[in-house]
């Protein structure tokens, strides 16, 4: 039998550094901006060491594409494809002291770095000039250990106390690529409010904002509104709001505080063969021109509000795959949160560059579960870590991504409920209606009293 040998030549760094990579993820993070980030927090190692700070910065980014893996098996698959290139292998205890030693604030910095809304020609996540952005909140487990348990604690759920301490995360989300904007997290006992309080310096004029009704207090609009940013936020349909001016289309302007915003009331019907449901909502704004911004536009554009819960659904379900994340300290939490963050960031930038390489491809039919595993792939072949003088954006990853696009997005047609039970025998109930449907949307707009 005729056999091939095939050959391979891996361009990585020189001597220990040479496991600091990120596979062809490299390109988005490349060598010269971790070492730039790590002399700005004075993170950088003294004397060179078997596991320099700059290898501790992409191990930790490594960990986060592989959430099932302890650091030590994260290690090994940076050394895989090293082609003989790999150092004398660490031990378990010296990746420790090497993520101790180099904290939280080079990741945070990090992030800082590569944060904001990815850049696309496909122009979505835009309307009628505004940059489309949403804020919303969600919980993390972390381990339940003593060192924990000094910041983070267990929350009370609908059927009794939560297994894991909880970390409360808030963050902006461009709506159109899912790329996080900015970031804020720590104890779940601080609530979604204060969270998006923190956030708030992060908008600028030429934005709109959508949010749950969770975000429509009075006082927090008014904040979120003073930074020039526009505001489209749903708010329970009884809440008491005397109408001060009615607008031609019968929404109506209402006054919270100081902020005048407009009162779009609607009633939405979803008809399918099954049958037809309405359901009657209240959205609050502050584009109060009914004529330039129709309130039946408005209503349908609030549905991309759902982006951040499919970003949240990556990097929960898909990223984290569950598991609880791995620190015993309150320190390495932070540390590791704002790595996995910094993953999703340049995962979601590999995917938009490659969706803004076909033009009129909408970054939606990019798959995060393709764009994830060919990552994990080319950083176990340390492929594409230095490249050449002509840059490929799109890349190995990007190709994949574009070889299985998904299909165009449908009307979601199910009510929002919890996919994973609590307890295995009682899995959402004895009758799920698992048949997919052809959707249709209508609005009627109700005049306001």
């Amino acid at each position: 039998m005729e056999q091939v040998a095939i050959e391979r030549t891996a361009r990585v760094a020189a001597g220990v550094f040479a496991p600091g990579h990120l596979g062809e993820l490299t390109r988005i993070i490349p060598f010269e901006m971790v070492d730039e980030v790590l002399a700005q927090t004075h993170a950088r190692q003294r004397r060179v060491r078997l596991v320099p700070a700059r290898v501790t910065v992409y191990l930790l980014l490594a960990a986060a594409l592989f959430t099932g893996l302890g650091y030590l098996q994260v290690f090994d698959r940076l050394c895989t494809g090293l082609a003989g290139l790999a150092p004398v292998r660490p031990s378990g205890s010296a990746l420790r002291q090497a993520r101790q030693r180099l904290g939280a604030a080079p990741m945070k910095a990090l992030f800082d770095l590569v944060s904001g809304p990815a850049v696309t020609t496909a122009g979505a996540g835009w309307w009628r000039g505004l940059r489309v952005v949403a804020v919303d909140g969600t919980l993390l487990p972390v381990p339940d250990c003593p060192a924990n348990l000094t910041v983070f604690t267990r929350q009370r759920l609908g059927n009794g106390i939560s297994g894991y301490p909880q970390l409360r995360l808030a963050a902006l989300v461009a709506c159109g690529t899912r790329s996080v904007m900015a970031a804020v997290f720590g104890p779940a006992t601080i609530g979604e409010l204060d969270y998006a309080r923190r956030l708030a310096a992060h908008l600028q004029t030429g934005m709109l904002l959508l949010a749950d009704r969770n975000f429509a207090a009075t006082d927090l609009l008014n904040q979120l509104a003073a930074t020039g940013a526009d505001l489209l936020v749903r708010c329970k349909s009884g809440r008491n709001l005397p109408a001060v001016a009615r607008c031609r289309d019968g929404s109506t302007l209402a006054r919270l505080g100081a902020l005048t915003v407009r009162v779009i009331d609607a009633e939405i019907t979803i008809r399918t063969a099954a049958g037809t449901r309405t359901g009657r909502y209240r959205l609050l704004t502050t584009l109060t021109d009914a004529t330039a911004h129709p309130a039946a536009d408005l209503i349908r554009l609030y549905h991309e509000r759902w982006e951040i819960e499919t970003a949240y659904a990556e990097l929960k379900s898909t990223i984290l795959d569950g598991h609880v994340l791995r620190s015993r300290t309150p320190d390495g939490i932070e540390q590791e949160v704002w790595a996995l963050l910094t993953a999703y960031q340049v995962l979601r930038t590999a995917m938009t560059d490659a969706t803004d390489s076909v033009p009129g491809t909408d970054p939606d039919r990019a798959g995060f579960t393709t764009a994830l595993a060919a990552a994990r792939d080319q950083l176990i072949l340390a492929a594409g870590v230095i490249t050449g003088t002509d840059i490929d954006l799109v890349g190995t990853i990007g190709r994949h991504v574009l070889a299985h696009l998904l299909p165009a997005r449908r009307v979601r047609t199910k009510d929002r409920i919890v996919k994973r039970a609590i307890s295995k025998y009682n899995a959402r109930g004895p009758a799920i209606d698992r048949t997919t449907y052809k959707a249709t949307i209508s609005i009627n707009m109700i005049s306001s009293p």
